[in-house]
């Protein structure tokens, strides 16, 4: 097996896209080498002239829970200014970045190869907020760890852009934080540089690319959990729990008003490369904070045949079909979705399994084979 070197690796031994710029590094704990030095560290060493700091959502340190940013005020590591982009965007951005007094901005973060995922919209907001100011913008790619070789679900509405979900990408989008700069940059136009992977190609999980797993935030603890994620995290637009709160979120599902129906409805979908398990759990935090949820964890038997996305959409409409009185959705769900379809057929009774194509990633600039 040859091992994936990311942007990150390969900027180190040759700095020159950010020459003798300042430098401001937008990164988290999955910025990383190989022997896990962090990037901060890592460029300083390299010569690159690193001047901040930038966190995204869950905070520079990744600690905070989701909804939350990082009011750290410095890097205790380099010494390095802290500025906490969460929840900024265009003119309060903006002056968020000049503040910094950068003339580059670098990006290095690990994706998680679902649409509403923020991570990767933290990057656009901030090529947004470069083009304005006249910055230079990097990219350090790093893989998508549940492959590039399957886009499922719909690309995005633009009636529905949001911080989840901001360029047109399917659900799971099969695509790397690069090449999604790349496509993002059509319109955006800043100055954008992408320091490529090497080694990698597109069917190869992350447990193929010889690179240490990073917990991208407090709960995506594992492969298992990202390669459930794209599915099962459609639950957060509605009121049935996604096992935020447990050892295994996004792994288990449930509702206090599930019983033994759940797990036999699941069952006779014949789902591909997945199997449910019936169990019980009490988040600690999140929806149904200690109450006990009745659900199912998800056994991924062959990730290869498994489809996200298709059994998350199959999960909510079985929640729907046997507990019509008590699931209900949010407006949340249409931007996780990325359009009203999801929820307006749920509402209506309506198989929503239709509305999940899937295929080879489309609409950008693939530079892996």
């Amino acid at each position: 097996m040859t091992r994936v070197r990311t942007g990150l690796e390969r900027l180190t031994g040759h700095p020159r896209p950010v020459g003798r710029d300042r430098v401001g590094l937008v990164t988290n704990p999955t910025g990383v080498l190989p022997d896990l030095t962090p990037s901060a560290p890592a460029l300083l060493a390299a010569g690159v002239r690193v001047t901040a700091l930038f966190g995204p959502e869950h905070g520079l340190r990744g600690a905070a829970q989701a909804g939350e940013g990082d009011a750290a005020p410095a890097d205790p590591v380099t010494g390095l200014p802290v500025f906490d982009t969460y929840g900024r965007s265009g003119g309060d951005l903006d002056a968020l970045v000049a503040s910094a007094g950068v003339d580059a901005l670098v990006f290095d973060m690990a994706d998680v190869g679902a649409r509403f995922y923020t991570d990767v919209w933290t990057m656009y907001d901030l090529m947004e907020s470069a083009a304005r100011l006249g910055l230079r913008f990097v990219v350090l790619d790093r893989p998508d760890p549940i492959s590039g070789a399957l886009a499922e679900g719909p690309q995005l509405d633009p009636a529905f852009a949001s911080f989840v979900g901001r360029a047109p990408v399917a659900v799971r989008h099969g695509l790397t934080p690069g090449e999604i700069a790349l496509l993002a940059n059509r319109t955006i136009k800043a100055r954008l540089d992408v320091v490529p992977l090497s080694g990698w190609r597109r069917e190869r999980y992350f447990d193929a690319t010889g690179l240490p797993w990073v917990m991208p935030s407090a709960n995506m603890p594992t492969l298992d959990t990202a390669i459930a994620y794209p599915g099962t995290g459609l639950l957060e637009g509605t009121n049935a729990a996604e096992g935020r709160g447990t050892t295994r979120p996004f792994e288990l599902a449930g509702a206090p008003y599930a019983d033994g129906r759940l797990v036999p409805a699941l069952a006779d979908l014949g789902l591909p490369g997945v199997r449910f398990r019936e169990t019980w759990f009490t988040p600690t935090f999140g929806r149904h904070a200690g109450a006990v949820v009745r659900g199912v964890q998800l056994h991924v038997t062959d990730r290869l045949a498994f489809r996200p996305v298709l059994t998350g959409v199959s999960m909510l409409h079985t929640l729907r079909v046997l507990y019509p009185g008590a699931f209900a959705c949010d407006p949340f769900l249409d931007l996780l979705w990325g359009s009203d379809a999801l929820r307006r057929a749920l509402d209506a009774g309506r198989d929503p399994r239709g509305l999940v194509p899937d295929g080879g990633p489309e609409g950008a600039e693939l530079l892996y084979g």
